[in-house]
């Protein structure tokens, strides 16, 4: 079994919107939250801390999210509770709380918040020796720049460990335009992506609109990610990525994660209605294969699975009960005639070296 390296995991916001024990097995979430219909992936969750040790991950990248932008400020009701914030200093409060989620656990050694290149080196290699005794290491990603009250403001963040973000969600930032939406960057998102490069903040474009991703290319030549992507000339809609983007970020020698969410992988999906069933884990292999294909290589191609962003078993391919069960992809990728070192490579080998390179010291 190969380590897993997954690259976007909201794992802060799933334990504390939906008040999850994620220290507990997958059976006694689960069981806890039996006959709650507040969600329905109530009793569905596929990420806790044993998952993730037993499927042999020793780093993803851990979240930050809550949501601000200009559609959100003063509207009551929020249009999403669990992340939209009708004043901007909350959004930044409440990532600030979950920031402080992942310190506790720090301290407490269930987790090891990784900042530079040594850190990852020297967590990679006690993780290779003894596991066990290992505990998790995450790199803080923020899913949306809100909880960022202005670009000067990067740099500390920076210095609390935020180490990659992606500036819009769904719907529009205060920085740019996302999923759903269209339109471009904000003059402040402009200038927040110069911070990004004067500090070395990685820049992950999931959930740009096109004309922001454009944009954003035009501006921005520091480390870049896809960290949950896929591709749409598999799964039509403005929430993959098309070829042209796809072509752009190789030549960039950026890495894109493969995510597992259900709908983006299964043409016309609805939420609540269709069968996961339908889909497979082989689904998502159609689209790393298709990534190798554009790339002519398999090193832009790694997972991202974003398991526990608000969904379970409900909208997950059908052959998956737990984020162990990516391990799955394995036996898929080398019967399509992967090698050996280039499955490493998209397990967790990609996204190591990545990281490796652009960290700080």
């Amino acid at each position: 079994m190969r380590p897993i390296i997954d690259a976007h995991l909201d794992l802060a916001w799933n334990a504390m919107y939906f008040n999850r024990d994620l220290l507990r097995p997958i059976s006694e979430i689960r069981a806890a939250e039996t006959g709650m219909t507040d969600e329905l992936a109530r009793g569905r969750n596929t990420v806790c801390f044993p998952e993730l040790r037993r499927a042999d991950v020793p780093v993803c990248i851990a979240t930050l999210m809550a949501r601000s932008g200009p559609d959100k400020l003063n509207t009551v009701p929020a249009k999403r509770v669990d992340l939209d914030y009708t004043e901007q200093r909350m959004a930044y409060a409440h990532a600030q709380g979950q920031l402080a989620y992942y310190r506790l656990l720090e301290r407490e050694g269930h987790l090891r918040i990784i900042k530079t290149r040594g850190e990852l080196t020297a967590h990679w290699a006690a993780w290779q020796k003894n596991s066990a005794a290992t505990p998790l290491g995450i790199i803080l990603s923020a899913e949306g720049a809100d909880p960022i009250l202005r670009p000067e403001q990067v740099e500390a963040w920076w210095k609390d460990g935020l180490r990659a973000v992606g500036p819009v969600h769904y719907g529009r930032s205060q920085y740019a335009a996302g999923t759903s939406t269209e339109g471009p960057l904000t003059a402040a998102g402009v200038a927040l992506l110069k911070e990004f490069h004067r500090v070395g903040m990685v820049l992950d474009v999931t959930h740009f609109s096109d004309q922001s991703f454009a944009q954003a290319m035009e501006i921005y030549h520091g480390p870049t990610i896809a960290s949950h992507h896929n591709c749409r000339a598999l799964v039509s809609g403005q929430r993959q990525l098309t070829d042209e983007q796809i072509r752009i970020l190789i030549q960039r020698d950026a890495v894109i994660g493969t995510a597992f969410d259900a709908w983006m992988l299964y043409p016309g999906w609805k939420r609540g209605e269709t069968d996961p069933k339908l889909v497979k884990i082989a689904d998502a292999a159609n689209h790393i294969d298709h990534i190798c294909q554009l790339a002519g290589t398999t090193k832009h191609c790694a997972i991202g699975s974003d398991l526990d962003g608000g969904f379970g078993t409900e909208q997950t391919p059908g052959d998956l009960n737990t984020i162990h069960d990516l391990h799955k992809l394995e036996e898929i990728l080398a019967t399509r005639g992967y090698k050996a070192t280039d499955i490493d490579g998209i397990f967790f080998g990609n996204w190591l070296n990545f990281f490796t390179k652009w960290l700080p010291q």
